[in-house]
């Protein structure tokens, strides 16, 4: 890897401590939330349920559903507890058949969620309850829904705006982007991106292929963390960070 004055480490500790007091500052402004003393008005939460959203089951120890979502389209080409998944139907930009699941293997036919942004948190919550998502209490216990009804509230963010998607090319700025992965995404996912795979040794998938083919999924799971293992949620940066972060993610290899 290059090394320049860019990234010698005076550079490099003064652009950590900023990141830091960003964090702090954002972690008290960015997300407006509701008034209450309850794990309800905690980041935290929102940052959770965005990972519910991904699969709820792997963040709360549950037992994968076995069977095929009694709501999922029999056009539908996935199957058993894959149906389950939030994104699985409102897709990793939120916007269901009219975004990047509008055609291919995840097509549903269904909404998404973007007209919920803003809503009451107990209304979404009721209506997750309800059909035809039928979360039942011993799927999802009422704290947990509560979590991923503020994330359907308050976690979302227009992906548009950070995502061409005719070309999906992040709109950031790869040079910035790569600060924050080297200083941050490189001490598990490698300088390379490729110190994790997340397939198998056959088809690889590291964060450069992610980043490059499902870049909504790249910006989701940056945000929020990945399901079941001990990954940072990045939800206190600023999104155009996130954008610079995906750029540069977009650089590496993808086998």
């Amino acid at each position: 890897m290059k090394h320049d004055s860019k990234f010698s480490l005076p550079n490099l500790v003064t652009h950590a401590l900023s990141v830091l007091v960003v964090s702090i500052l954002l972690f008290h402004s960015q997300i407006a939330v509701a008034d209450g003393d309850d794990d309800r008005s905690e980041i935290w939460s929102v940052a959770r349920g965005g990972q519910l959203y991904d699969k709820w089951w792997a963040v709360i120890g549950r037992e994968k559903p076995a069977k095929t979502h009694a709501a999922y389209p029999a056009a539908g080409k996935q199957k058993g507890d894959a149906t389950w998944r939030c994104k699985e139907c409102h897709g990793w930009d939120y916007r269901g058949a009219e975004g990047a699941y509008a055609k291919g293997s995840h097509f549903s036919g269904i909404k998404g969620i973007r007209s919920n942004v803003g809503k009451d948190p107990a209304a979404i919550a009721k209506a997750l309850r309800a059909e035809p998502h039928g979360l039942t209490r011993d799927m999802i216990p009422d704290k947990e829904l509560n979590n991923l009804a503020l994330f359907v509230s308050l976690g979302q963010m227009d992906m548009d705006l950070y995502v061409n998607r005719a070309t999906s090319k992040s709109r950031g700025d790869a040079e910035r982007g790569a600060r924050y992965y080297q200083t941050i995404c490189a001490v598990c996912h490698g300088f390379d991106g490729k110190t994790i795979n997340f397939h198998d040794a056959e088809k690889p998938e590291y964060v450069g292929t992610v980043a490059q083919k499902n870049p909504w999924e790249f910006l989701h799971k940056a945000r929020f963390g990945q399901p079941g293992v001990p990954m940072i949620s990045l939800i206190t940066l600023p999104l155009d960070d996130l954008a610079d972060l995906l750029a540069y993610a977009q650089t590496l290899p993808v086998k």
